[in-house]
């Protein structure tokens, strides 16, 4: 009788590759350090906090960005110099590598909302808000040019919702062209989307200059649910 053989299982190429990157002790230090500050870093910040050269720690930085764990942007600058180049963790990298997941930070919502006793859309709001105050203000250098509406598409994006700006007619929507949490929508939609509803509405307080109006839900499995925004 012929052994039963299982198919050796292959690593794709971006993990191998992510994995790589993370091998280096320094490397995997500016990683976490990028992670923790939960906002844009700047080379600056990452040279002081590892001691070493700007050119080792761009070296580092331009390893992880074609990794896809971190991407690279530019300041938007109203003074005269140089754009300073900012970096955070890539959408995509979200739950791996010890980074938290779309489906942690999830759980900790509904945890919470059942310690409270608050409705979900209010503990989303608190976390929106929360989350705001860490998030650089429009007409800061450190906003990289992003409008009020900038701010929330791109909190939208750092939860893996990939989204894309419509206008339509006088209003603007933001179309979630993913759900990264598409499993528990499927079970539950009505929480999962009045927890990302009440999210961006505490951005849109916290940040100020635009308004959440509403968010039109749609079939988690092909995603594009709208969230529509007014600048005020």
């Amino acid at each position: 009788m012929c052994p039963v053989t299982t198919p050796a299982r292959t690593v794709p190429d971006e993990v191998q590759a992510q994995a790589r990157a993370l091998g280096d002790p320094t490397r995997f230090r500016i990683f976490r350090y990028i992670v923790d500050a939960a906002r844009t870093v700047d080379v600056a910040e990452l040279t002081s906090y590892t001691r070493l050269n700007h050119n080792a720690v761009r070296q580092h930085l331009s390893v992880l960005t074609s990794a896809g764990l971190v991407v690279e942007g530019q300041e938007e600058r109203t003074r005269p110099g140089r754009p300073r180049l900012l970096y955070e963790v890539a959408p995509d990298a979200a739950g791996l590598w010890g980074t938290p997941g779309p489906y942690e930070q999830l759980a900790t919502a509904l945890a919470e909302a059942m310690r409270t006793g608050l409705p979900v859309q209010d503990v989303g709001h608190r976390m929106g808000v929360a989350r705001a105050r860490l998030v650089p203000r429009p007409g800061t250098d450190e906003a990289q040019g992003r409008d009020a509406v900038g701010v929330i598409e791109h909190e939208m994006a750092r939860a893996g919702f990939r989204p894309a700006r419509r206008r339509k007619g006088t209003a603007t929507e933001l179309v979630l062209e993913n759900c990264p949490f598409e499993s528990a929508a499927a079970v539950n939609a009505k929480d999962v989307c009045e927890l990302h509803l009440g999210l961006a509405r505490g951005l849109a307080e916290g940040t100020g200059g635009v308004e959440v109006e509403g968010l039109v839900p749609k079939n988690p499995h092909r995603a594009g649910c709208r969230l529509q925004v007014r600048e005020v």
